[in-house]
């Protein structure tokens, strides 16, 4: 699978991280004992992030002078507030165009890498099995947050259901709605259990994966990976101290023997890999 382009963070990425010394000396000056290894401390969502985390903690992080300390977040304000504070050396489990929004409106200073997997959003519903059976009246399940909404709204969009504002991103406050039905603003990992309350939700695939879901059998509809902008990064806070092994962790998020993990691990196509 070719690899996505990004915006000014995956340049800025590359002159950060390529401009730091991977000499001995800086290693152990980050190292939490005497043995060169890095401590990294990273924020994750529990699935797959803190699973593909978890991996390389196992099979590859020794090798590589790392020890993760994976925290796992089941929110996505949290993972960035602590990254920004200091508390975390990395987070892993947000897209770029959701990077983008929450660093504009909270003035964070961070870098992101590259794309690593892309989780398709999709479309579910306890009581339909077509889009079109939506009754008037009816109820759609929207994730809260900006970035992920517009996404949301995107894919309602390519359905009919919805046209996007000419400029601008999506929002339930924009959108002009093709057919008489209320979008409902929920917080993300309550999505799943919002299902049996509303007539259609369109869930982030790690919410999905969370509430038991299988997205290949028991979504109405999944977001294509052509062309798409919202592939899950690593991210950084600029000036880390710890650059040269955020950069290590970075280059092993994109080797061959993660790509094989997920394509192994995530045989229904609920999580692709982005490289």
């Amino acid at each position: 699978m070719r690899k996505f382009g990004f915006l000014a963070g995956v340049a800025v990425a590359a002159i950060a991280l390529s401009g730091c010394s991977t000499s001995s000396n800086d290693t152990q000056s980050a190292a939490d004992g005497s043995d060169g290894v890095v401590t990294l401390k990273v924020g994750a969502s529990p699935s797959p992030h803190a699973k593909i985390l978890e991996y390389i903690q196992d099979n590859l992080a020794a090798d590589n002078g790392l020890n993760l300390d994976i925290v796992q977040y089941t929110d996505y304000v949290q993972p960035n507030e602590a990254l920004n504070s200091g508390e975390l050396d990395a987070n892993y489990y947000q897209t770029v165009p959701y990077l983008e929004s929450e660093s504009a409106s909270r003035g964070y200073q961070f870098t992101s890498g590259e794309g690593i997997h892309l989780e398709p959003l999709g479309i579910y519903s306890n009581s339909l099995t077509d889009l079109a059976a939506l009754p008037e009246g009816g109820k759609v399940g929207v994730i809260s947050d900006p970035s992920n909404q517009a996404r949301a709204l995107q894919l309602l969009a390519d359905q009919g259901l919805v046209e996007l504002p000419a400029s601008g991103e999506a929002s339930v406050a924009n959108v002009k709605k093709l057919k008489n039905f209320d979008l409902v603003e929920v917080e993300g990992p309550q999505l799943v259990r919002s299902l049996p309350d509303v007539d259609l939700a369109v869930i982030n695939g790690n919410f999905a994966q969370e509430g038991g879901l299988v997205p290949s059998k028991d979504a109405l509809v999944l977001e294509s990976p052509e062309n798409n902008p919202a592939v899950n990064i690593l991210v950084w806070k600029d000036g880390t101290d710890k650059a040269a092994a955020v950069k290590q962790l970075e280059e092993l998020l994109h080797s061959d023997q993660v790509r094989e993990y997920i394509e192994s691990e995530w045989t229904d196509g609920s999580v692709i890999p982005a490289f």
